[in-house]
């Protein structure tokens, strides 16, 4: 692989959840999530309208696309590529960007930097609306549930059917309360849990002079949804929310968020003892079925940013993807990791722009000739 041009290098919870489980008593739980959370994620959620769930996709519904239900897609026989990316117009004027975002198995983040310039909550009918369904597979072994961080989006290959894998967008932890990296796998699985509030919260609640409760049982008010499934790990857990709108941000206190639907699917599916792989890949690149190689950068978990070189890693990854003698601008892989936005940009490859040529200078310099006057000419 050849890389053109010279580049400056760029430089590089403790949760209190306890949820116990058995056939005679409840459920009881210290949640990862923050229902407080930043001043401006409040404000967010505060103003997003609640999702019916009919207004959504069933886990179970059917695609038009391949037929397969939500969120499920076919491994390609050559290839990281998954989905498709694709538009959608808004016919609804009640309708917000995060509605469309839920329906199409999108996130938070996902849907608000696909559609940059699209209000989130009043889009308008008849504007275009962009659903980024194309996904490059993390650089983890294919197997168990894989979770990758920066990109909000969980993974899971299930071992039953080897030729599928599904895809959901994730909450996961705020900055103070970031989500740790590490191989753990799956528990206990448990069905409408109670919600014991970690003491920090309990605190912070009573700082405020609003006491929080120490028991939160099963209902709409319970943060953890109707499902939980725990991790090893402890203290950390998949789980449902009573707050969806959030889903796809950086807002819990370190657990995975998921939609209602989707966290009640996996929930009837996914076995006790699966490997979890929590991991943080902000760059990713992978090639499509057609060759074509693609990359997408995503904004990076700060604690992480210690283990991470931005442009090395994008460099060495890529590298491992690209034949020998293929010329590579490495000012496109440098530019998705300054302005990391999940966009899918072709390097190489028959989906690849073509590069303009460069211009030509001409310096032949116009000779006239002087031919002899003929007496016709006279």
């Amino acid at each position: 692989m050849n890389i053109r041009h010279t580049l400056n290098l760029l430089g590089p919870t403790s949760l209190a959840v306890l949820l116990a489980a058995s056939l005679t008593t409840p459920a009881f739980a210290q949640s990862a999530e923050d229902q407080a959370g930043s001043q401006e994620q409040e404000q967010t959620q505060e103003q997003a309208q609640e999702v019916s769930i009919d207004a959504v996709d069933s886990a179970i519904q059917v695609t038009d696309r391949d037929e397969l239900p939500r969120g499920h897609f076919r491994l390609p026989e050559n290839g990281d590529v998954i989905g498709e990316r694709y538009t959608v117009v808004v016919k609804d004027p009640k309708q917000t960007l995060i509605d469309i975002a839920r329906r199409h198995n999108i996130g938070y983040e996902e849907i608000r930097m696909a559609n940059p310039d699209v209000s989130l909550w009043v889009p308008g009918v008849g504007t275009e609306v962009v659903i980024p369904a194309q996904y490059i597979l993390p650089p983890a072994p294919r197997e168990g549930v894989v979770i990758n961080l920066s990109e909000l989006r969980l993974y899971y290959y299930p071992a039953d059917k080897p030729g599928i894998v599904e895809t959901y967008p994730v909450s996961v932890g705020r900055e103070e309360f970031a989500t740790p990296v590490g191989i753990t796998r799956t528990t206990v699985k448990v069905k409408d849990p109670a919600w014991a509030p970690p003491s920090s919260m309990r605190r912070e609640a009573a700082e405020r002079g609003e006491p929080a409760p120490s028991v939160v049982p099963p209902g709409p008010d319970n943060p953890l949804g109707e499902h939980a499934i725990l991790l090893a790990m402890p203290s950390y857990l998949i789980h449902g929310t009573n707050r969806p709108d959030g889903v796809g941000m950086r807002v819990s206190r370190g657990c995975i968020r998921m939609y209602p639907e989707d966290i009640e699917s996996l929930y009837e599916r996914l076995p006790s003892g699966t490997q979890v792989n929590l991991m943080d890949a902000p760059f990713k690149a992978g090639l499509a079925a057609d060759g074509t190689l693609f990359v997408q950068s995503f904004p990076q978990i700060r604690k992480n940013e210690s283990n991470f070189e931005p442009l090395l890693n994008a460099l060495e990854r890529v590298s491992e993807l690209t034949e020998e003698g293929v010329e590579i601008d490495a000012d496109q892989i440098q530019r998705a990791i300054i302005a990391p936005n999940g966009q899918f940009i072709a390097l190489h490859g028959p989906q690849a722009p073509k590069p303009e040529p460069e211009p030509v200078e001409l310096f032949n310099e116009v000779k006239l000739s002087a031919t002899p006057a003929t007496d016709e000419d006279a």
